[in-house]
């Protein structure tokens, strides 16, 4: 371990439980990051040559494919040799650099290599020739990713490198070169996390044109509006070639650019040439650019395999460009890295532009708009983020239950697994949807490996907190109604474990094969519950799965991050439930909400909240668009990254569904068919204060020959004048406008693609009197086409490539390989605009952190059936967004202010809470603050300042008050704070 290393309990004082802090020195860089950045000349134009490789963490190959160099047949790549050869080629020039990004692979590398080795890249990292920018697991995507995942596989990679190397190998930019379209969120996530800048390569074809002409490739990106400016500013830069070198000037063994040809006693001297084009591009890139300094990315797509002719013929451009000088050129080439190209920006200490919105959508030409992978894959969207909120658990559980969760009654188990495989679905191949099928199969098999590895690490740490060693099962087909253990039991338990840190209450549906049952909770109180039967579109869609007639519902509650315990018994095996009524009823209601059906269609006609007395006309119905091949305006087809509609008219499945209605004390439900390949149920809990759509689309027919983008529609009375709202990774909140951009005058090519936006938890629409408000149970791509109307892209089949790399069309095939059926639920909430985030908040936060089930054959043996992880429950602003083991004292603890400023009356106030008497479990007898990525001490952490044009604010900022005590934590709305505890056991 290097110097600075990690965060290692062993260089810590612990000053005692009365202070409640570790003091750990703040050493000094041996020479690399900033000071290592090679000298340049104030006088001429300097032009940093970036050698870098593009490294996908599967796309068109697998992981592993893409590492070993396996399937060459499909993509030529083999991450392990790229490694190999650029290490041996730097080491021939201390002037030669090299930047890598994508640590999942390095750390497959690192672990296979010798000790000589290992010393040498060491030594290369020291010098800060070879740099790592961004430093996560991979590269993740913007528009897909929720929040709590990027942070997590981001602290994954960077915990590695800091453990490795120390702080030399601390990423000072982010390096998002190929996502297609940036989220402001992630640059908020960046800033907070330490970093200086941020480049990338891709953004909107009109958006660049306009940038270049007004020079404003580089900018501050302020990322957040509630985090006091420059918290979340990130200085962001535009990369002139996407990640690519310039025209003529690739010289990798997959390229056929000429070589520097420079023997003059050979015909083919080419020397002159080469220097001229290269210094006449050099001076036309600088035009665009603001100073004397222009960045140039050299390399692509998993180049340098052979680094021999990269560095060869950068070697002799650098020489023979340089020595033009002698005859008065002023250029000057030289071998750099992002870092030390920022820190010259810095230096000129020159006013920039400020951007407050984000970079979606993305279109690299007029007809091209890549909003289709918003939705691409949605049964694998959905996967992730089930595995997100079960990675959670497994987290939380580990923490409380002790050292014998991963060594316990039910063998070894951990949560590493996990964590690797959902970072590597974070990346912008994976959960963006837009992966060959096999890769896609192949995150899929990572996520249930990993989930099995933390099954047993829960089942462990349950059965030491509750004192009960029955095996548990876990029932990961629920949504289609099968669960062996629950369909044949006579008696068996539910134990419900909340990851949130308030209490919370959820309905369960569970597959069952009697009619009457007795239901208590862990007081042996009962609990109301009701028998109906499995719907005919579940029956169809779990085919031979499951053999369950009913299924059991009830509402459960649980404690702040803990568990609660419920036992079922049979009673009953006949006579069977009342079958659904034919059609649909006037209304359903319970004590907060009131639903209205048109009766003569079946379709959703209304909306009121009965505690605030507010009405609104509400249909909704699914339709879909037909994909267009070409036309005569373009022969962009659309595939699974390009959403490209052949009319903006969608196409009605059905104005009439065919309607039944089951009622009863616990559960109204109104099931729709509209078609034999989509059908819905409209759930009314008798506790909840919104609306549930269960939605069901699929096998999409294709027999017609055209592809299909299916889409719910909201249609509604409330006014919106074009203006609709999206989260941003799940986080704060963007207003979007339809044909519209903030910064840009745009030329609307695509009245629909061009409209649509990324949600990952919820989005909304208002007028002065009311808010609705869509949760989703998975990141999807939504628009508002007209006043008062949302549509949410709920699945596509498609039947040709668009023509971006991946080479094969969007058509999933399903179980039974006659395409992929999927389910899903959307959440609407009616509510007055100023209230309206005491609502959508913690509901978003129950769709992405849910529950986990766990079922024992039985009756109750545990000695504590019910188990708080805390000693009372957080503040409703207050989020536990990571508990997770560091090591074998200690503990990672993020505290997250859910609110954004000004949203909530209520809760958008700054809290505080108690590190000290948080825990039941634990007590906490050190802490010290760091950075959002876990990898600087906060105190630590020192960004760059930039100036902003002085017709934009400056606000600087305020020296933040210090906590009370060290233990009394306070929050700011949107604050996310991350600590390291010492912990004992109680």
């Amino acid at each position: 371990m290097a110097a600075r290393g990690s965060v290692s309990l062993a260089v810590f004082l612990l000053l005692g439980p009365a202070a409640g802090v570790w003091c750990f020195p703040s050493l000094r860089e041996p020479g690399c990051g900033y000071k290592s950045c090679p000298a340049t000349k104030p006088s001429m134009l300097n032009v940093h040559l970036v050698p870098h490789t593009h490294d996908d963490v599967g796309w068109l190959k697998t992981v592993d494919q893409y590492y070993y160099g396996g399937r060459n047949d499909i993509q030529h790549a083999g991450v392990q040799y790229i490694l190999d050869s650029v290490v041996s080629e730097l080491q021939k020039d201390p002037a030669r650099r090299f930047i890598y990004v994508e640590t999942a692979f390095f750390y497959r590398w690192w672990k296979n290599q010798e000790q000589e080795t290992r010393n040498i890249v060491t030594q290369l990292v020291e010098q800060g020739r070879l740099e790592f920018v961004n430093g996560g697991w991979c590269m993740s995507d913007e528009a897909s990713t929720h929040y709590s995942a990027v942070i997590d596989q981001m602290t994954l990679g960077l915990r590695f490198l800091n453990e490795t190397f120390g702080d030399c190998a601390r990423p000072r930019v982010a390096w998002h070169i190929d996502p297609f379209g940036h989220a402001r969120e992630h640059a908020s996530m960046f800033a907070q996390m330490g970093y200086d800048g941020f480049f990338f390569g891709r953004l909107d074809y009109q958006d660049k044109a306009h940038r270049m002409q007004m020079k404003e490739m580089e900018m501050v990106w302020r990322a957040s509006e509630s985090l006091e400016a420059p918290t979340a500013d990130l200085f962001t830069g535009i990369l002139p070639n996407g990640y690519n070198p310039p025209a003529g000037f690739c010289w990798d063994q997959s390229c056929s650019d000429t070589p520097v040809q420079d023997d003059p006693d050979l015909e083919d001297y080419n020397v002159d040439q080469i220097v001229d084009t290269f210094i006449r591009i050099s001076y036309t890139q600088a035009e665009i650019y603001k100073t004397n300094h222009i960045i140039m990315t050299m390399g692509s797509d998993f180049q340098y395999e052979n680094a021999v002719p990269w560095y060869k013929n950068m070697d002799k451009l650098i020489r023979y460009v340089n020595a033009k000088q002698a005859g008065g050129s002023k250029v000057h080439v030289l071998y750099s890295t992002p870092s030390c190209y920022l820190q010259e920006l810095n230096l000129a200490n020159i006013s920039w532009p400020l951007k407050t919105d984000d970079f979606f959508p993305y279109a690299d030409n007029a007809h091209n708009f890549w909003t289709g992978y918003f939705t691409s894959r949605p049964a694998l969207k959905r996967y992730e983020r089930l595995c997100n909120s079960f990675l959670q658990t497994c987290n939380q559980l580990e923490v409380l239950g002790g050292p014998k969760s991963t060594h316990g009654p039910f063998g070894q188990g951990d949560s590493d697994t996990l964590k690797r495989a959902m970072a590597v679905a974070q990346h912008h191949d994976a959960v963006s949807g837009t992966e060959k099928q096999h890769v896609a199969d192949d995150y899929a098999k990572r996520l249930a490996i990993g989930s099995a590895h933390c099954q047993v690490l829960v089942s462990n740490s349950l059965a030491l907190l509750s004192g009960s060693n029955v095996p548990r099962v876990f029932c990961e087909n629920l949504n289609i109604s099968v669960c062996p253990l629950t369909e044949g039991s006579k008696q068996f338990l539910l134990n419900v474990y909340n990851p949130l840190a308030r209490p919370v209450r959820w309905s369960v549906h569970l597959p069952v094969n009697g009619t009457v049952y007795n239901v208590t909770d862990s007081d042996d109180t009962p609990v109301d519950n009701q028998v109906i039967p499995v719907s005919k579109a579940t029956q169809d869609l779990r085919r031979d799965r499951g053999s369950a007639q009913f299924e059991l519902v009830f509402q459960v509650q649980a404690p702040p991050m803990g568990f609660n315990t419920y036992t079922i018994t049979l009673v009953h095996n006949s006579p069977a439930p009342a079958p659904p009524k034919p059609g649909a009823p006037p209304s359903i209601q319970n004590k907060y909400l009131k639903v209205t059906f048109d009766t003569l269609t079946g379709l959703l006609s209304g909306l009121t909240n009965l505690e605030t007395q507010q009405t609104i006309k509400l249909t909704q119905n699914f339709y879909w668009y037909n994909a267009s091949v070409g036309n005569l305006e373009s022969s962009q087809t659309s595939g699974a990254y390009i959403f490209r509609p052949n009319s903006s008219t969608p196409i009605t499945i059905n104005t009439k569904p065919e309607v039944t209605t089951l009622q009863n004390s616990v559960v109204q439900e109104v099931r729709q068919q509209f078609s034999p390949w989509v059908s819905q149920v409209v759930r009314l809990y008798a506790e909840s204060k919104h609306l549930d759509l269960e939605w069901t689309v699929g096998p999409i027919p294709v027999r017609d020959g055209f592809g299909k983008e299916v889409i719910t529609r909201l249609d509604s009375s409330i006014k919106t004048e074009g203006y609709f709202y999206t989260d941003s990774n799940g986080r704060e909140i963007l207003q979007r406008r339809k044909d519209y951009r903030p910064t840009w005058d745009l030329n609307q090519t695509e009245p629909v693609a061009g409209n649509y936006y990324p949600i990952n938890s919820r989005s909304f629409m208002k007028d002065e009197q009311n808010q609705l408000t869509v949760v989703t149970d998975r990141s999807q791509g939504i628009s508002s086409i007209s006043n008062g109307s949302l549509e949410i892209m709920v699945h596509r089949r498609l039947l040709r490539d668009d023509y971006r790399g991946v080479g094969e069309p969007l058509s999933e095939p399903g179980d039974y390989y006659d395409g992929l059926s999927v389910r899903g639920r959307l959440l609407l909430a009616l509510t007055p605009p100023s209230t309206a985030a005491d609502t959508h908040r913690p509901l978003g936060q129950e769709m992405v952190f849910q529950p986990t089930l766990s079922f024992q054959q039985g009756a109750i043996h545990s000695t504590t059936p019910q188990f708080s992880g805390l000693t009372s429950a957080l503040p409703p602003a207050v989020h536990v967004l990571t508990l997770s083991q560091w090591d074998q004292d200690s503990v990672l603890l993020r505290l997250e202010h859910q609110y954004e400023r000004s949203e909530s009356h209520a809760h958008s106030q700054p809290v505080t809470v108690s590190l000290q008497k948080m825990f039941s479990t634990l007590e906490v007898v050190g802490v010290s603050e760091m950075s959002l990525g876990a990898n600087q001490w906060k105190e630590d952490m020192k960004r760059m300042k930039w100036k902003l044009n002085k017709s934009e604010p400056v606000t600087p900022l305020r020296e933040r008050e210090g906590d009370p005590v060290p233990w009394e934590i306070t929050l700011n709305p949107m604050e996310i704070r991350t600590f390291l505890l010492r912990v004992r056991y109680k």
